[in-house]
């Protein structure tokens, strides 16, 4: 892929001698990392360019993107290649969603695409792939290792390091510890066990009564400055906090669901989990600050702050999302779930209340969990796999909007896709039918 790589670089510095660059780029996490490892390598590059972030790369938005200019995306275009071969202008794409078989083999003459799993054996993030390219562009590049890293973990890559994420940590000096998958680690654990929403713990999560039983139980006592933070725990005081947990976990009690690698970057001279960070980044553009996301990733201190105060309304959304799925009434059927929230859910967080739905005990492994939100006349739509084993829930989306004119993107485990308003009770109806047939069919 490295070679691809090189033959990029050297057609966009040729190209650009002539025509302007704009640069697309999706506006998660990974998609935003994206962005600001390959907008800073572009500016050292010395080269003019433009950015746009887009929340879903649509057919309006391709056709409206300027044909002036050399098209480059980043983390998404993989799954609309047809529509960007019609493009009169070269396009470079840098992704690592899955590619329609029809063009994994037959690329369009005006597209190059830089994708790990047409060379590689191994996947890895949007992020981690304009990495590599702005480290082939120049060793200068390797100081923005750590927002790789925060790519890699804002779409749950952590659990799956290869060769070119050990490279990655490597460059970013990551300080690596096993231990519980609660974020922040750098924070007092009293504080992380009772508000964190990256494990449900039943009787803990939300409740200080909660906390207090269970750290009391697992013998971790305040010290004179509180209690210490997850970094902190010795070996002893990790294996005992882990035990009480599991012990409240009793439906999913694998240790492999909770205990894994916690990674620690250095930002704004100070020590971060790069979970937290990853949400925090991924808080703003989901709440319509893209703009800030990107500065924050750039270095900018002033938004810092900006990005804190969007991180914790964005965490209040979310509890508010939860405790609302807690009182609804679902529809559900041989493990599966759909949740249709209409409008009493945000469209911005309906993904991340899936992903949390996906980790709790209250469902098996295998179960699949699709949640809708309404998004102005559209609704968005997020499926996610509990566990590991199980049905590819990007292919039950692509069957059941086979009639509805949608793009479906994501992966075998988490997907999702936007259909019209007007197509609500059709799409509920054929998302049940093909999720019952799938189960007929196992």
């Amino acid at each position: 892929m490295r070679e691809q790589i090189k033959l990029a670089i050297d057609k966009i510095n040729e190209l650009s001698k002539n025509k302007p660059i704009k640069v697309i780029s999706h506006f998660d996490t990974d998609g935003i990392t994206s962005a600001a490892i390959f907008s800073k390598s572009l500016q050292r590059w010395g080269k003019k360019f433009s950015l746009k972030i887009v929340k879903n790369l649509t057919q309006e938005i391709i056709e409206n993107l300027p044909e002036s200019h050399i098209l480059i995306f980043l983390d998404l275009a993989s799954g609309s290649i047809e529509h960007l071969e019609k493009k009169k202008t070269e396009v470079f794409i840098l992704d690592h969603h899955e590619i329609p078989k029809e063009h994994s083999e037959n690329m369009p003459s005006n597209i190059t695409m830089i994708h790990p799993l047409l060379f590689d054996k191994e996947n890895y993030s949007g992020a981690a792939v304009c990495y590599l390219f702005a480290k082939t562009l120049s060793e200068e590049n390797k100081d923005l290792s750590n927002l790789a890293v925060l790519g890699m973990v804002g779409d749950q890559f952590d659990k799956h390091i290869g060769k070119v994420f050990n490279e990655i940590l490597n460059d970013a000096q990551t300080i690596i510890k096993t231990g519980l998958l609660l974020y922040p680690s750098t924070r007092p654990i009293d504080r992380v066990l009772e508000y964190s929403t990256s494990l449900y713990i039943p009787g803990v999560t939300g409740s200080f009564k909660g906390v207090f039983e269970l750290l009391k139980e697992a013998g971790i006592e305040k010290t004179e400055k509180g209690h210490k933070s997850l970094s902190e725990l010795n070996k002893e005081e990790m294996s005992r906090l882990v035990t009480a947990v599991l012990l409240r976990r009793k439906e999913k009690s694998s240790n492999q669901e909770i205990i894994g690698n916690i990674y620690l970057i250095k930002l704004f001279n100070k020590l971060e989990d790069a979970r937290e960070i990853s949400a925090l980044v991924n808080s703003c553009s989901r709440s319509g600050n893209s703009d800030i996301a990107l500065s924050f990733c750039l270095g900018d201190k002033n938004s810092k702050k900006e990005a804190q105060k969007t991180y914790n309304k964005h965490r209040q959304n979310i509890s508010s999302a939860l405790k609302h799925i807690e009182e609804t009434e679902k529809l559900t059927g041989n493990n599966y779930t759909i949740i249709n929230a209409k409008d009493k859910i945000k469209d911005t967080v309906i993904g991340t209340v899936a992903s949390i739905m996906s980790y709790s005990p209250i469902y098996p492994e295998g179960t699949i969990i699709i949640a809708m939100a309404y998004d102005n006349d559209k609704i968005k739509v997020s499926a996610r796999l509990s566990g590991k084993k199980g049905r590819n829930v990007r292919e039950i989306l692509k069957k059941a909007t086979i009639q509805l004119s949608s793009e479906v993107g994501g992966h075998p485990n988490a997907a999702g896709c936007l259909i019209s308003k007007t197509q609500e009770d059709q799409f509920i109806k054929e998302l049940k039918n093909t999720l019952d047939i799938e189960v007929i069919k196992a």
